[in-house]
């Protein structure tokens, strides 16, 4: 049975083909290319991947990035395709869903909604589901930066603090917008925002995401 993570990465792959290695996407400074070599490093190179959160690897990061951004783009493609190698954690499936599910849905809109002609992605109730749950155990984390409180609403009601303060800002759409507005997405995402003017302006230009 096909997992999330294993569909959005295909999907992905496809995605960047299609789109071309000078295709814009939503990640600040990076075409296709960039965001294709940052796929492939993250799963096979940990010992660089790690300079996303940790300052002090960043410029290893940086520097083996742009080894893979100068590789054939056809080669990145397949690499995302194939998936990790052997021996990486992520080739355990159960790491792969946890780890990349949501990741290769991010990275997929980044490709998606750089385009002009995008229009929201109707994700199935089991996907939905599983992006949700994953914005209620990981929403702080990826909400700590904003200035105002952050309150995610999904349309049948449920919610998720994704930073306690004030004034408070509720977001309300589907899991997969509220995903792409906690990842720093917030200029495409597909939501509704209630709360003050100000802090509603504030929660739309905050830095969000890891």
């Amino acid at each position: 049975m096909s997992t999330h993570a294993k569909r959005e990465r295909l999907l992905l792959a496809d995605l960047l083909e299609a789109a071309g290695p000078d295709a814009p996407t939503l990640c600040e400074g990076w075409l296709a290319r960039d965001l294709a070599a940052h796929v492939v490093v993250r799963e096979r190179r940990p010992d660089a991947a790690g300079g996303v959160l940790v300052p002090a690897l960043r410029s290893r990061m940086e520097r083996i990035q742009a080894e893979y951004v100068a590789k054939p783009y056809e080669e990145l493609i397949q690499l995302i395709r194939t998936g990790p190698p052997r021996l990486s954690p992520y080739g355990i499936k159960q790491i792969d869903e946890a780890a990349n599910a949501i990741e290769f849905y991010v990275h997929t809109e980044d490709v998606r909604r750089a385009q002009p002609d995008w229009t929201p992605r109707e994700l199935d109730r089991v996907f939905a589901d599983t992006l949700w749950s994953r914005v209620e155990k990981g929403g702080r984390m990826l909400g700590r930066k904003s200035p105002v409180g952050l309150v995610l609403r999904r349309p049948d009601g449920q919610t998720a603090v994704a930073h306690r303060g004030t004034p408070v800002v509720t977001v309300t759409g589907e899991p997969g917008e509220l995903v792409l507005f906690v990842f720093g997405r917030q200029s495409v995402a597909d939501v509704e925002l209630d709360g003050d003017k100000d802090a509603i302006a504030r929660a739309q230009e905050a830095k969000l995401g890891i």
